[in-house]
């Protein structure tokens, strides 16, 4: 019988430590009391009760599609910087444009929104614009913020690609940016697929930005969140936090049951490749013999 090790102890012990707290929260969504700490029974009367409450509903689907924007917006700027830093190896300033590139992430975020808010001010000032803050300025900010990590998870992918392919495509008379789009990009796509979906969590989990930068009608579902529970903790808090928890669950079932069939799929062809060329060399001897025969 295997021993139970420490190892397996400490790691069960940081799975209930992560876990039980989501669970608790799902049970205590299902709870038909008022009291969030007090068992009134099972009831799903909060999860219908979310369809009136207009505006937790609302800082939802703001929050939505706020994490949306951002999602593109910090992939598409953080590939390229991540480009700029693995391909570009000398210019002056580069290692000023990494320091950059990288501060946010080592940045308080309270420095970075409090900047971020001294600047739309200013700007306000000086060109009108933005004439008041909203989801413009939190698409911004959270962009600003999420960029980094984008950068740092691309760069690690372009330092291990291969540059003979890159290279042999513009031998051939392939163009930079036809090489980038239809060589490079496909090589990097898993990490452009998490930059993606960490930009999205970050944004869709960012409080302290959007406190900064947010204006009247334009609270995100943090905020909402964070000021209701300094209330108390609310049924619906719980019904949405449970509802986030399990559209979180399937994206992540999806990506990777997809991922594991296109693994299988490579897997398979490279077989099939593996085969077809060993079963050509077989044939090659005899191939020769025939030739050599035809000629005499």
């Amino acid at each position: 019988m295997k021993r139970f090790s420490f190892s397996n102890l400490m790691l069960v012990l940081g799975l209930l430590f992560i876990y039980l707290p989501m669970l608790i929260l799902v049970i205590y969504s299902f709870n038909a009391s008022k009291l969030v700490t007090v068992w009134g029974g099972w009831s799903v009367k909060w999860y219908v009760g979310l369809l009136d409450n207009t505006q937790l509903m609302g800082s939802v689907a703001r929050s939505l599609e706020i994490a949306c924007y951002t999602a593109v917006a910090a992939v598409a700027l953080g590939t390229l910087a991540a480009f700029v830093l693995t391909r570009v190896t000398r210019f002056k300033g580069r290692t000023l444009f990494g320091g950059l590139v990288t501060a946010p992430l080592v940045m308080p975020e309270v420095i970075t929104g409090l900047s971020l808010l001294l600047l739309f001010v200013a700007m306000a000032q000086l060109i009108g614009w933005p004439q008041e803050r909203g989801i413009v300025t939190i698409w911004i900010a959270h962009t600003t913020f999420c960029a980094a990590y984008v950068a740092v998870v691309v760069s690690a992918r372009l330092r291990e690609l291969d540059l003979s392919i890159e290279e042999a495509a513009m031998d051939l008379g392939a163009k930079p940016w036809k090489v980038f789009f239809l060589i490079t990009i496909p090589m990097i796509a898993p990490s452009l697929a998490a930059g993606g979906m960490m930009s999205f969590a970050l944004s869709l989990d960012d409080l302290v930005l959007a406190s900064f930068v947010s204006g009247p009608g334009s609270t995100t579902l943090p905020m909402e969140v964070f000021s209701a529970v300094r209330l108390g903790v609310k049924p619906e808090i719980n019904a949405v936090a449970s509802l986030i928890l399990l559209a979180v669950s399937l994206v992540t079932f999806l990506v990777w049951y997809f991922s594991r069939q296109a693994e299988e799929r490579r897997k398979k062809a490279i077989q099939l490749a593996i085969e077809e060329g060993a079963a050509d060399s077989w044939k090659q001897p005899d191939v020769r013999r025939a030739r050599v025969a035809e000629t005499a």
